[in-house]
């Protein structure tokens, strides 16, 4: 069923066609609230083109805090940009033009595909979570930080784990291309909502993959990389863990201003090292640069990637020059581009092949059975919802960062 709060009793007849349910018209606020008390499956309220601005939008307010699994609808005879920017404050999920059905059975389905979504992750009293953030990082393009992240990612969330993957290579980030996902939205779609980004809103942006993984992706344009601030990223990592288990960061080869708040909230770092000059070069400078940021080294794991290349290093050199063990190797194999190129991750696609075998030793020893992942001091602002929304005072990161630290 379908709630209408409307004050036209035949209205379900005029939008019945749109909705293809059954429509329940109210004619008040406390009517549309108590019959959403009564029917906890309710996930659906339109209202109508007549029903007072204010009065919707207070309403939307509301349910947005008591139900934020449902998805309010706003028809308007007019669709104006104040009326707009009020109803996106508000939290209505989409506005439609009262004559146009056609955009409003459209939004309909989008409405409670993410509303049943929610559901699943937020609503019938599930209890929030406070999810590990694990980061994935290289400062040399190349190593393979991509395939891992989507490998771990898809193969957490295939023991039932509840899983996002953030693409945080934020103007050429490559999870939708490597997972052949087409998503509808992206990182800087959460721009408009910062400061009152809630489960509701990150819903809005994730892209489902086969498997079960959450993918919040990169724009399709770099240029709109530069207008995506840092306090978004941070308001969505922090809404993010408080809704699933594990939320896997993939990173651009740069100590970026995004980069860095997300090191603020990162549990695991997730190094990735390669066997040739250049990449351990620029491991070492990492972990360096990683000292003076006051990062935590406990807080800090290697994964050898393509570990039997043979061209002339081997794990004992790369040890020697890093000072750190390595806690994973992975061979390297045709197989893995071949998998990407299929948009399966090779983990799932070849459960037994050696590739795969590496990737879930690491994850099921030092992701999934960890008793306890490192929580660096430093890492966000105590409550994970963030308040208001609002930036923290800048860490040592951030400080870092404005005068200019680089490798």
């Amino acid at each position: 069923m379908t709630i209408l709060w409307d004050g036209d009793p035949a209205a379900a007849e005029t939008y019945h066609f749109a909705v293809s349910d059954r429509i329940e018209v109210f004619g008040a606020a406390r009517t549309v609230t108590r019959a959403l008390a009564t029917n906890p499956d309710e996930l659906l309220v339109i209202v109508g083109p007549d029903v007072g601005l204010q009065a919707a939008s207070s309403f939307a307010e509301q349910i947005r805090i008591e139900r934020p699994e449902v998805s309010v609808i706003l028809l308007r005879r007019r669709l104006e940009v104040a009326v707009l920017a009020q109803a996106l404050r508000a939290g209505f999920r989409e506005v439609i033009a009262s004559d146009d059905l056609t955009s409003l059975s459209s939004a309909c389905q989008r409405s409670l595909e993410i509303s049943r979504h929610l559901a699943g992750i937020a609503g019938g009293g599930a209890p929030v979570v406070d999810g590990k953030v694990v980061m994935v990082f290289n400062a040399k393009g190349g190593c393979g930080k991509t395939t891992i992240a989507t490998n771990l990612g898809a193969y957490m969330a295939s023991t039932g784990a509840r899983v996002l993957l953030v693409d945080l290579d934020l103007a050429f980030g490559d999870v939708a291309i490597s997972l052949q996902l087409r998503p509808a939205a992206s990182v800087g779609d959460l721009v408009a909502m910062s400061g009152h980004l809630d489960a509701q809103g990150l819903a809005s942006v994730v892209t489902r993959h086969d498997s079960g993984l959450h993918t919040v992706c990169a724009p399709s344009q770099p240029r709109d990389a530069d207008g995506i601030p840092g306090t978004t990223v941070a308001e969505m990592l922090r809404v993010a863990r408080r809704f699933y288990d594990f939320v896997v960061v993939d990173t651009p080869p740069a100590f970026s201003e995004h980069v860095l708040v997300a090191l603020d909230m990162c549990d695991l770092l997730v190094l990735i090292a390669t066997l040739d000059i250049p990449a351990v070069k620029n491991l070492r400078l990492t972990l360096d640069t990683l000292d003076q940021l006051g990062h935590p080294r406990d807080g800090r794991i290697v994964i050898l990637n393509r570990s039997d290349a043979k061209v002339g290093l081997n794990t004992e050199d790369v040890v020697a020059a890093i000072k750190l063990p390595i806690a994973a190797m992975v061979p390297s194999s045709p197989h893995v581009p071949a998998s990407v190129n299929r948009g399966v991750p090779i983990i799932l696609d070849e459960p037994k092949h050696p590739v795969s075998q590496a990737l879930r030793a690491f994850a099921e020893k030092h992701i999934l059975n960890a008793s306890a992942l490192s929580n660096p001091e430093s890492a966000g602002s105590g409550d994970p919802m963030g308040g208001d929304g609002g930036s923290p005072e800048p860490s040592t990161h951030r400080r870092l960062f404005r005068r200019g630290a680089k490798l």
